[in-house]
């Protein structure tokens, strides 16, 4: 695997990759692809559900009749201070935001100190990476984490990056797969940051290396295959929020007959 860890290719194909030859060495060993890596067996994952930016009452709507308890909510858009008078009324949810980098530092400013008088459990990529050496000074008083996702690719970004954030969303089509991935995490857990695990818009296939590493991460947004019409593959189910994987896991989740052929 670490062979393949270092071919010069694409990411989203050098993870792939990495999976593959990750599920070959599980079946032929007839080990959970966690045991291949040295980690713990995955525990309680609840991944967040994400709601896109549209108009806010049509966002408010969508929250408050979603049947998942934890929110990713994407922002910076111009009605965002709409949006964040809505959510301040809505009870039974968590709440975590991802800007996306669509924040300038003057109003990343300003939305910080509104999410702050509401109940946020963690904020994502206020601005661009420039300005990321700027995001603790932002905080101001407010307790509320802030996580960086663009920029992270390896764990040399997480050295540069580090010292501005409180945790850090790592994806395996990012990072290349689940070698680095793991790197990130480890270093990420020695600091003392938070760690959540996310995906692309993918099948339980593309999210498997990131249920893998489950027991290294805080946070889980991995909602991609509940994004999809139909998951290609059965071995990790969901049950609302619930993540968890199935006993026969070994060898990778397993492609459904009509998508095997």
């Amino acid at each position: 695997m670490h062979d393949l860890d270092n071919l010069e290719i694409n990411s989203i194909s050098k993870s792939a990759l990495l999976t593959a030859a990750l599920h070959y060495l599980s079946g032929a060993g007839n080990k959970y692809p966690w045991e291949i890596l040295g980690l713990d067996t995955p525990g309680d994952i609840r991944t967040s559900f994400t709601v896109s930016i549209d108009q806010p009452d049509q966002m408010i709507d969508e929250i408050i009749n979603s049947p998942y308890p934890i929110i990713k909510i994407k922002m910076g858009f111009e009605e965002d201070d709409l949006l964040i008078r809505g959510l301040s009324k809505i009870r039974g949810k968590i709440f975590r935001i991802d800007a996306n980098g669509g924040w300038n530092l003057e109003k990343a400013e300003k939305m910080i100190f509104l999410l702050s008088g509401i109940d946020i459990e963690l904020i994502e990529q206020p601005t661009t990476i420039e300005h990321v050496d700027q995001w603790k000074y932002l905080k101001g008083k407010c307790r509320v984490p802030i996580f960086i996702d663009e920029g992270l690719n390896s764990e040399e970004d997480y050295f540069r990056f580090a010292d501005y954030v409180d945790g850090v969303n790592i994806k395996m089509s990012k990072s290349g797969g689940i070698i680095e991935a793991r790197k990130i995490a480890l270093s990420a857990r020695k600091d003392r940051r938070k760690i959540m695990l996310g995906c692309m818009v993918e099948s339980s296939l593309g999210i498997a290396p990131a249920v893998y590493l489950s027991s290294l991460a805080d946070y889980f947004d991995l909602d991609g295959p509940l994004l999809l019409e139909e998951d290609i593959a059965t071995g990790i189910n969901f049950n609302l929020e619930m993540v968890t994987v199935a006993e026969d896991i070994i060898g990778g989740p397993k492609l459904k007959e009509k998508y095997a052929g």
